[in-house]
């Protein structure tokens, strides 16, 4: 994110890694790093380097109507299994450092849930194309090895549920439900120019979100082909150290059919599919592909509808959400 939590003080947040993991802060220093959740550089009172992040669980709420507990619940289950990951092997797996309680992470209050990682040197990407065909292979052997990981590793996980998170605000604002249900005025600056680009592409939206639900029960229909998933294995969760490749952001972890994290991986020729057909057995499947791809785009669309129907004063977060649900609704026209 491009701007640090209104809601999140930093006295708060370093009595969270005080309570929570008996860490002195001596500097804190927030980096612009990602989109979804907050990032912070600290150091510690012996002057070792930490990152920290901070999630806004009412962003990670499936619907208005989601309980905040819920929503830590989904975000727990998902670096406990990044945890699980690490402890079966997997060194290339960048996961939190449990808390004094054993936890992945900790209640900052009610709103944020806080995660501590050691601090790692390395080359890190941007979200977008690999660097290369090299960049491409190595990640699809990351992924393999999650896939392949013992049971023990998604003992803490959730079964994907194939829900699109915001999927009814998205309803919503297809039934020209512009603003939240009540609201007279204007909820900030991108409220209703969002409402007017839903309508525009209101037609391709509804044809997008009823091929997703045609294809929804051919995911359920076999659950054997499940495994444990990343969930966002693309360029900008990589780094490249001097100990080689790392996974990070592991917050989107489920149990789920293998194309969640294929179907951004092969750059369009089918190599990449077929190596990994080769690597595991398991061929992956074209409407399980289409499954995801719809999802990831009914997601992030959806998702930048719900923040413009919240309160919003326009900072540089909301100019570049309001950018990439501009380039996403046109790219479904």
């Amino acid at each position: 994110m491009l701007s640090p939590p209104e809601d999140l003080a930093p006295v708060v947040l370093a009595a969270t890694l005080a309570r929570g993991w008996e860490l002195t802060v001596a500097a804190l220093a927030y980096r612009t790093v990602g989109f979804g959740s907050h990032h912070w550089e600290v150091t510690d009172a012996a002057g070792t380097r930490w990152f920290v992040t901070a999630d806004d669980l009412e962003v990670k709420r499936h619907s208005p109507g989601d309980p905040l507990d819920a929503a830590f619940g989904r975000l727990r289950a998902s670096l406990a299994a990044a945890r699980d990951l690490r402890a079966c092997g997997a060194s290339f797996v960048l996961a939190p450092v449990p808390a004094r309680d054993g936890e992945p992470l900790a209640r900052a209050d009610d709103r944020f849930a806080v995660a501590l990682y050691p601090f790692v040197d390395g080359q890190s990407f941007e979200w977008g194309e690999f660097s290369g065909p090299a960049h491409r292979r190595a990640v699809l052997d990351l992924v393999t090895a999650v896939h392949t990981a013992p049971a023990a590793a998604r003992r803490h996980a959730l079964a994907d549920d194939f829900a699109i998170p915001h999927r009814d605000e998205l309803v919503a604002a297809l039934r020209g439900g512009g603003l939240r249900a009540g609201d007279d005025a204007d909820c900030g600056p991108y409220a209703r120019p969002a409402a007017l680009l839903v309508a525009e592409h209101a037609a391709a939206l509804r044809r997008l979100i009823a091929r997703y639900d045609e294809l929804v029960p051919q995911g359920r229909a076999r659950p054997s082909r499940a495994v444990l998933t990343h969930g966002e294995p693309h360029p900008g969760n990589t780094m490249l150290t001097s100990g080689g490749w790392l996974l990070i952001d592991w917050d989107t972890v489920a149990v789920a059919p293998p194309e969640r994290d294929l179907w951004s991986l092969d750059p369009g020729d089918g190599s990449i599919l077929a190596a990994y057909a080769g690597a595991t057995g398991v061929t992956p499947l074209p409407p399980m592909l289409e499954l995801y791809r719809i999802r990831w785009d009914l997601s992030d669309i959806a998702s930048g509808v719900s923040r413009f129907r919240r309160r919003h004063l326009g900072s540089p977060d909301d100019e570049e959400e309001w950018d990439l649900l501009r380039a996403l609704l046109a790219g479904i026209a």
